[in-house]
């Protein structure tokens, strides 16, 4: 098994791509092991020290790592958990991963599914390739919250990002947006 790995824009987060599927569907995003009992592969990468946040995409898996650990001590240790984990044949989630986006009900469903299908055409597709997700977390009174995961989470960029990019997409196709925000989950 040859694992590839790519930097993001976030030098805290590294993406590891398999060369296989991680998840079938939806995302999954772990941003402490304290959440990580539903995926045998999140516990396995929380056992490597300096590791504090694991993110699952389609095909690729990201890892954060803390301030006080330097990349040539955890990539190593993390590509052997990887490869280790898919030849033991275990499952990656041991349920259901995210769909997502956040449920909206109310009178801006119309706003909230085409704000939900621009997200999912042209937003997330990008930031995956940058080892993240960007999910709708809310719509009230012209602001949009969204949820960032993985390398977009913490990222240095990530205002400027949310900010220039997808506030001024959305406010574009959608005038009753007026503003983006993150929020953490």
């Amino acid at each position: 098994m040859f694992i590839q790995t790519e930097s993001t824009p976030n030098p805290a987060t590294l993406k590891f791509l398999p060369g296989q599927t991680v998840l079938d569907a939806g995302t999954a995003d772990f941003p402490s092991a304290e959440g990580a009992a539903s995926s045998p592969l999140a516990q396995r990468l929380f056992a490597v020290k300096g590791v504090c946040g694991v993110f699952f995409g389609s095909d690729f898996v990201t890892i954060t790592k803390d301030d006080a650990t330097d990349w040539d001590h955890v990539k190593p240790a993390v590509l052997g958990a990887i490869m280790e984990h898919f030849q033991s044949g275990e499952p990656v989630m041991a349920g259901e991963a995210a769909s997502g986006h956040a449920e909206h009900d109310g009178e801006d469903g119309e706003i909230v599914n085409q704000i939900k299908e621009l997200l999912d055409s042209r937003v997330r597709p990008a930031v995956a390739q940058d080892g993240g997700d960007i999910t709708f977390h809310g719509f009230e009174r012209g602001v949009v919250y969204l949820h960032m995961q993985g390398a977009c989470a913490g990222c240095p960029s990530s205002t400027l990002t949310l900010k220039m990019g997808i506030e001024n997409l959305l406010r574009h196709y959608i005038p009753e947006v007026t503003e983006v925000r993150p929020v953490a989950v």
